[in-house]
């Protein structure tokens, strides 16, 4: 892995051995099929010898050595970041030709991942360092395809699109504008390699503003695939700073070099750590414990039952939008609902990604997370609670069965218990609950006194019950009716959560518009003056 000055060129995986499969495609470096630990995708940084080993999350080879800034490195990055003023690298008065510029970058990189030897390229990257199913995998190049292709064009200036109020007097009119905040900086975690830093990196950029971008070093070679490929599309070098460094060297380069506004998904304990640090300049997409209601009206049991399944255990659990607690009508649990839910978890194996390690927490962290939820009064494990077998996993990581925990409502809403019950494994792993008709303002209780509202859904198609829980809860990406999920949001509509005025949104020209611009007002007032104009009195 080589890298220069930032602005000049980017991480540089190179594949020790070489391969009709990706020697097609102009900007890869390495094959994700063969990355191992014994042909590993290594090499290093200019001035830098510090070689962060990362171990394949399926065998636990040394299959990656990703070359990390420590704080004696950064002096360039901060400079790089210090050259680009608050007025940004373009706004709606200065190099607006760069709007253009970026719609086509966009067009090109989109049409590089409609070819299916570049989707089918990214897919197999990603399994390799966030191992999930290739249909999950194949889904986040699909989505980062079509935001992409929703932003080719006139679609970037769009999104600086001004207004114009009339004024008090002739030659006076009051303009809005969206402007760029300048240098910013943007740190995505491991689940979504692709999608995440891709949506938010573009969406920087279309607006005008100069990013470092930080990527969880687990997972960072694909992000450093795409900007090769972006740069194929004609993306400026100079345009992205990309790092690779633990999280202690970033927090030293974010305050020595001050960015404008920082983009943080991740753990809500670094991002309330950022928060202070950078003195509020932050946009937040942290941590969800993300709920679904099962409203009164039993449809479609087998349906239901499937996405109940694909919320909680697809990624092996891992998303911010994951499915961590379901609250269930008691006519729900007069069907078959939790068997068919049984019966779908087991059909999860290891052998085709459906089930996997768990990046972020331990075996025995989770099942000790599952004793201690078992010692609640009148709790019960449904299915799951065991170690996966037969695997060569690494013991830093989880290799959990897909799990689902029942404890009482009642129980849940004891302040010695709550926090227990909500703390978010981000794993294969989900409580579930029963409430009766009249017990409705307690589950409405339980997510008032929820602390992350990020995805939520209503599964009925009841709409006095469905206007009672909206009306009274908070989450931003919520999702209502007889097919509502939690997870798979795609790019056509806002995801981030709400009640938070640090919040982050990402795909949308509205989640764009307010993660990476602010509002100017430039007042135009010309004159004429009117005829006979004197100097007023004092006042």
């Amino acid at each position: 892995m080589r890298a220069v000055a930032p602005g000049k060129a980017l991480t540089w995986f190179t594949s020790l051995s070489s391969s009709r499969s990706f020697n097609s495609l102009s900007f890869a470096t390495v094959n994700a099929e063969e990355v191992s630990g014994s042909q590993p995708a290594e090499g290093k940084w200019t001035g830098s010898s510090n070689l962060n080993t990362i171990l394949d999350p399926l065998n636990g080879e040394s299959f990656i050595k990703v070359a990390e800034m420590d704080e004696t490195c950064i002096r360039p990055f901060v400079e790089s970041l210090s050259k680009c003023p608050k007025h940004g690298l373009h706004n709606p008065f200065k190099s607006p030709e760069r709007y253009l510029m970026l719609g086509d970058v966009s067009m090109k990189a989109a049409q590089m991942l409609s070819l299916s030897k570049v989707s089918d390229f990214f897919s197999r990257l990603i399994q390799r360092v966030s191992p999930k199913s290739y249909q999950q995998a194949f889904a986040e190049v699909y989505v980062t395809r079509k935001f992409l292709e929703n932003f080719c064009g006139d679609q970037v200036r769009f999104l600086a699109r001004s207004f114009a109020v009339p004024g008090n007097h002739l030659g006076q009119q009051s303009h809005g504008f969206r402007w760029p905040y300048g240098p910013v900086a943007i740190i995505t975690p491991f689940n979504f390699p692709l999608e995440i830093p891709v949506l938010q990196l573009m969406g920087a950029l279309y607006m005008g503003n100069k990013p470092v971008l930080k990527v969880d070093s687990k997972v960072c070679i694909v992000m450093e695939q795409m900007l090769r490929l972006l740069h194929d599309c004609g993306l400026p070098v100079e345009d992205v700073d990309f790092i690779n460094a633990d999280g202690k060297t970033m927090n030293k380069l974010l305050l020595e070099a001050n960015p404008h506004m920082t983009l943080f998904t991740g753990s809500s304990r670094v991002a309330e750590k950022l928060a202070v640090d950078l003195k509020g300049r932050v946009k937040l997409e942290d941590a969800g414990f993300d709920w679904k209601i099962l409203g009164p009206d039993v449809e479609e049991v087998d349906y239901v039952a499937w996405v109940c399944d694909q919320d909680a255990y697809a990624c092996s659990g891992q998303k911010c939008s994951a499915q961590s607690m379901l609250f269930m009508h008691e006519n729900w649990s007069k069907s078959s609902l939790l068997r068919q839910m049984n019966d779908l978890a087991t059909r999860r194996k290891l052998e085709d990604l459906t089930i996997g390690p768990v990046l972020t927490f331990t075996t025995e962290a989770m099942l000790e997370h599952v004793n201690k939820l078992l010692q609640i009064s009148g709790s019960k494990l449904l299915f799951g609670g065991e170690a996966l077998e037969n695997h060569s996993i690494p013991r830093i990581y989880g290799a959990i069965k897909p799990t689902a925990v029942f404890v009482p409502l009642e129980e849940i809403l004891k302040e010695s218990n709550f926090q227990l019950v909500t703390k978010e494994i981000f794993g294969p792993f989900q409580i579930v609950t029963e409430y009766k008709d009249h017990q409705l303002p307690m589950v409405l209780d339980a997510l008032e006194k929820m602390h992350a509202h990020l995805t939520a859904a209503v599964v009925s198609n009841d709409p006095m019950f469905l206007q009672e829980v909206i009306g009274k809860s908070v989450n931003g990406t919520t999702y209502a009716g007889l097919r509502a999920r939690t997870t798979g949001a795609p790019q056509n509509h806002w995801f981030g959560p709400a009640g938070d005025p640090r919040g982050a949104g990402i795909g949308t020209p509205e989640a764009i518009k307010l993660v990476w611009s602010c509002h100017r007002e430039i007042i135009y007032d010309f004159g004429p003056l009117p005829q006979n104009w004197e100097t007023p009195a004092a006042t």
